[in-house]
């Protein structure tokens, strides 16, 4: 294929094949390999689904298989699979990072709290919140609007913590109801704590240096330009291109 289009090779669909529904009724399913080959290149260009190249069949076949098993879930059970499929790693970090949402990303059903979209210093604002690993490779994400503090969004996102060593997080995370619930969780938090607090938790800097793993692993989601900035108008839907983007980058 031409080099200037995005394509899953062997290896990659070998991985991701297993994981595909089977439940196909009906007509047989387009080739999922070129299917999902030109989402990719949709999420990546940042374009319209309607402006997707020709080479990867018809524009609303690829918006129509997207769609329909980002309602499903598939997208997220896909990446959530591929992550745990090793185990869980000793060390967490756990960060946000904020996207723009455009203007045609308004109007969706249920109002903008409902589907993560909110006002903040940036505007109209949503929230990745993700746990990471040493290596960058991320576990879980959550979606908020802008303007949820991090340790607000955290309750949620540790919840899919599986049990590990230590946990890492900025001064955001430093309150007391985080560490209690990383502490439930079994491991133990490394967060720096706030200046103007009395009394100051254990902090190791050396530990902490690995932190900035995570900063790098939403440099390289935000290379989608889909994900850097959000068009759609369902979170449900923004947060498949966010696990699906996360797959390519990490896990296949």
């Amino acid at each position: 294929m031409d080099h200037d289009y995005f394509w899953l090779d062997d290896t990659q669909f070998s991985r991701l094949e297993p994981l595909l529904p089977t439940d196909t009724r009906g007509v047989p399913r387009v080739d999922d390999r070129r299917v999902i080959s030109g989402i990719v290149h949709v999420l990546k260009s940042g374009g319209r689904w309607v402006d997707a190249p020709a080479v990867y069949g018809p524009r609303k076949t690829l918006y129509n298989r997207f769609v329909r098993w980002a309602a499903k879930g598939v997208w997220a059970e896909i990446f959530h699979a591929l992550a745990s499929a090793g185990g869980p790693p000793a060390e967490f970090l756990i960060d946000s990072s904020a996207v723009k949402a455009h203007r045609c990303a308004s109007g969706a059903k249920g109002g903008s709290f409902s589907q993560a979209i909110g006002r903040s210093r940036g505007g109209r604002t949503t929230k990745i919140h993700a746990l990471t690993d040493r290596h960058c490779r991320p576990i879980a994400f959550h979606l908020t609007g802008g303007q949820v503090a991090d340790c607000t969004a955290a309750d949620a996102l540790l919840e899919l913590m599986p049990e590990i060593e230590i946990l890492h997080g900025d001064k955001g995370y430093d309150s007391d109801a985080v560490r209690r619930k990383i502490e439930s969780k079994g491991a133990a938090p490394n967060i720096p704590p706030k200046v103007n607090k009395r009394w100051k938790n254990c902090f190791s800097p050396a530990l902490y240096r690995s932190r900035n793993a995570i900063e790098r692993m939403f440099g390289r989601l935000k290379d989608f330009r889909r994900i850097a900035t959000r068009y759609d108008r369902l979170a449900k839907n923004f947060l498949a291109a966010v696990c699906l983007a996360a797959t390519v980058c990490y896990w296949l």
